[in-house]
């Protein structure tokens, strides 16, 4: 996990941000629980993502 931090004195929130790569483990798919639904996360060809329920 990457965490991606504010400048100092900057009101800019703090967000959490994942590698793609590292939540397929190399692979192009991961699936991603929430609120008892699963999600399939896709990796294309073309190196975009795709989010399905």
């Amino acid at each position: 996990m990457n965490m991606t931090l504010p400048m100092p004195g900057s009101a800019t929130p703090v967000l959490p941000a994942h590698d793609a790569r590292i939540l397929t483990r190399g692979g192009n798919l991961a699936q991603i629980d929430l609120d008892g639904q699963t999600y399939t996360l896709r990796i294309t060809r073309q190196g975009k993502l795709i989010l399905t329920k």
